[in-house]
């Protein structure tokens, strides 16, 4: 029978009804559709108490969740259980701050299929690896989840419905993601639209127009120094799992992982050239 943390027993009840509640879409099996949605639910069942989990999914499914809040680096939700008042959810990640930030935007603005996916509002797959390239990353090994309900269990079946809501609403919005690390959709695309502007802007070859009598004397002279003209990046060829990227990926999966994360190192593989002998 349960208990509250004073080793007082209680009844178990069932959960009072909420009429509106943040009820998810998936009824039976895996909560979250997006690459980005069940990664953050692989990190969610691997660190938390299946049983808890079993009963959250069950209430996330009853849309027992009534709202949610996301601020950098924390999320507070309301979960009504059996009793009159509300429980209060807190689950806390770290958020980057504005050095951290600035080091993820310029990496994102230097390469061009990811800022072009961000601006059209889509997570590419290869965003996990830059983020953990750069020692921050983009999923966390932990969470901080307290819930005012009398179970001392982390996480309690109340803060796993609202793990799991929360899953599936990063499927409906991938920069919930980025706003719970600390920079809004908003404010991220204005940047990376910004590094695109500037890039755009840049043209190491153009010239100012001036009369040819006045340059008679330098005319042959480059209008830049060449040091500067080898400082500009290589062109990128298009890379080996392009095609995996365009198309739809298969609705199949092996052990819970998406088959398009199977087949992309296998594509990379194949456009690596093999070693000399």
């Amino acid at each position: 029978m349960p208990f509250d943390r004073d080793r007082t027993f209680y009844e178990a009840a069932r959960p009072i009804t909420v009429d509106g509640g943040l009820a998810v879409r998936s009824k039976r099996g895996s909560i979250g559709e997006q690459w980005w949605s069940r990664r953050f639910v692989d990190v969610l069942e691997g660190i938390c108490d299946p049983g808890r989990l079993t009963r959250g999914r069950a209430y996330a499914r009853k849309g027992q969740v009534i709202d949610f809040a996301l601020t950098p680096g924390q999320v507070v939700a309301r979960v009504q259980g059996s009793r009159p008042e509300p429980y209060r959810v807190t689950v806390r990640m770290a958020a980057f701050d504005d050095a951290a930030w600035e080091e993820i935007i310029e990496a994102l603005g230097s390469r061009a299929l990811y800022r072009a996916a961000l601006l059209a509002g889509e997570m590419p797959h290869e965003i996990v690896e830059l983020f953990a390239d750069l020692g921050l990353p983009l999923f966390p090994s932990e969470l901080g989840i307290d819930c005012s309900c009398p179970d001392w269990g982390v996480p309690c079946k109340h803060g796993s419905a609202a793990l799991y809501v929360l899953a599936e609403a990063f499927d409906d919005d991938p920069f919930l993601v980025l706003a719970w690390r600390g920079r809004d959709r908003d404010v991220l695309l204005d940047a990376l639209r910004g590094t695109a502007e500037s890039e755009e802007a840049f043209d190491p070859l153009a010239v100012d127009e001036e009369p040819l009598d006045s340059r008679l004397a330098d005319f042959y002279s480059p209008a830049i120094s060449l040091g500067r003209l080898r400082e500009r990046p290589a062109r990128v060829s298009a890379p080996p799992e392009l095609l995996i990227r365009a198309l739809d990926p298969p609705k199949v999966s092996v052990r819970h992982i998406p088959l398009i994360d199977l087949l992309r190192p296998v594509y990379r593989d194949l456009g690596t050239p093999p070693e000399e002998a």
